[in-house]
Formats: C-alpha cells, structure tokens, sequence
C-alpha cells in the first residue's frame, strides 16, 4: 500500500529531514509516528500528501510512484488520503454538515451522493444530532470529529492523523482514539502522528520512531519510548 525505499529529503542550506528511509506500510494497518519534535515526522506527511517532493529515493502508494507524480495529478492522489489535523480547520461561517459536505462539493459529487453520504458518515463519528451546529457552538472534542468525518466522507483509502489530540483532554482525545480504531477496523490505514505516550502504550499497535531523520525503531504492537 506505501513503501518508502531509500527516501531522504534535504532542504536548502543541507537541512536533512530525513535519509534513507525504507518503510512499508500495508493495507489496513495501524501506525502510530513518533518522535521528539524535528526528528522529520511532518516531513515524513508532507512526502505523502506530495506537498514536499523526496531528494532521494521512491515512494509508492496504491501501487503508484507518487515520486515521479504530474503536477496536475497531485490532486486526485490527495482525494486517495483523509488528514485529520490537531487545529481542526473548520470552516466557521459553514454548519457541521456543510463542512462535511464542502468535502464532496470539491470533487464534484453529486447533490444526491452528499444527500446520502453526509448523514450517514455523522452518525458514524456520533454528530448526528449537531448536524446543523456550527463550529463555535461546539466543544473540542465534537470539532475533532467533525474534522475525521470530513476526512473519510470521500472514502479514503488513507488517513493521515497529525497529533489529532493535541488540543484536547484525556477523556475527549479518548473518544476520538476510539473514532478512529473504529474507521481501521472498517479498513482504512491509517498513519497518526503523536507526542500522546498513554494513547500508543495502551493501543499496541505498531509504532514507527523517527530520530534525526532516520527511523531507529520500528514495532508491531510498540510502545511510545519518550519522556515528552
């Protein structure tokens, strides 16, 4: 499903972010992105949302060298990945469900696809009842779910989660942990990027560790390893 073989990427003045990073990913899993911060984690993202381009290497997602990706195919590779960001990035002056609804409006989707689609994908996140709510009138943890089921309303093969409980308390980032485990359980990969220890000591899941740009430590059931 993704698979970085030998991939580094160096900024301007010799910056290295990362190098040598060889990593696959498959369908359906799991995978928690740790790290102290600058160890090349929003690097790692930004390679696969195309929004920085590798120095070195190859990446390939869905079977597709996204390397060697056209500029005017960059946005249908995007519509393949959810993100789900720490900041939420609602739209204030749109209700829940037009913000869910822009998601599909910019692909293009049929008035009668969002119709069905939206609904069904706010209940799935448990926003049913806030659908005509808007941004202000909503705690962190209800913007946060509407910001994931903005992110799987086109049906995403990937999501790519950056510190998505950053901005939140125990309990709420709880709730959105258990969103998400529900949306992995139904298929979708997913990539989350975290300083959260507790979240990824209790959910094993497999744990990728970044440190001055190479990975130094790559588990199937991890734990976080840092004192943050």
């Amino acid at each position: 499903m993704i698979e970085f073989q030998n991939v580094g990427k160096t900024y301007r003045h010799d910056v290295v972010a990362l190098k040598d990073i060889n990593i696959k990913i498959e369908k359906g899993e799991f995978v928690f992105l740790v790290g102290p911060s600058g160890a090349g984690k929003s690097t790692f993202i930004k390679l696969l949302l195309h929004e920085e381009k590798a120095t070195t290497g190859k990446i390939t997602m869905n079977d597709q060298d996204i390397t060697a990706i056209s500029n005017r195919n960059i946005p249908l590779l995007r519509r393949s990945i959810g993100v789900i960001f720490q900041d939420f990035r609602l739209l204030p002056n749109k209700t829940v469900y037009e913000n869910v609804a822009f998601a599909m409006e910019i692909v293009e989707a049929r008035s009668r696809d969002i119709r069905r689609q939206v609904p069904m994908v706010l209940g799935l996140v448990g926003l049913s009842d806030k659908a005509k709510k808007y941004p202000n009138e909503l705690s962190g943890g209800e913007k946060q779910r509407v910001s994931i089921a903005r992110s799987i309303i086109n049906n995403p093969s990937i999501v790519i989660a950056d510190e998505p409980t950053g901005n939140l308390d125990p309990d709420t980032a709880w709730e959105i942990m258990r969103v998400l485990r529900h949306i992995n359980q139904r298929g979708t990969t997913i990539i989350m990027a975290t300083h959260a220890k507790d979240i990824v000591d209790v959910m094993e899941q497999r744990v990728i560790a970044i440190e001055k740009g190479t990975v130094i430590r790559d588990d199937k059931k991890g734990v976080y390893g840092y004192e943050d």
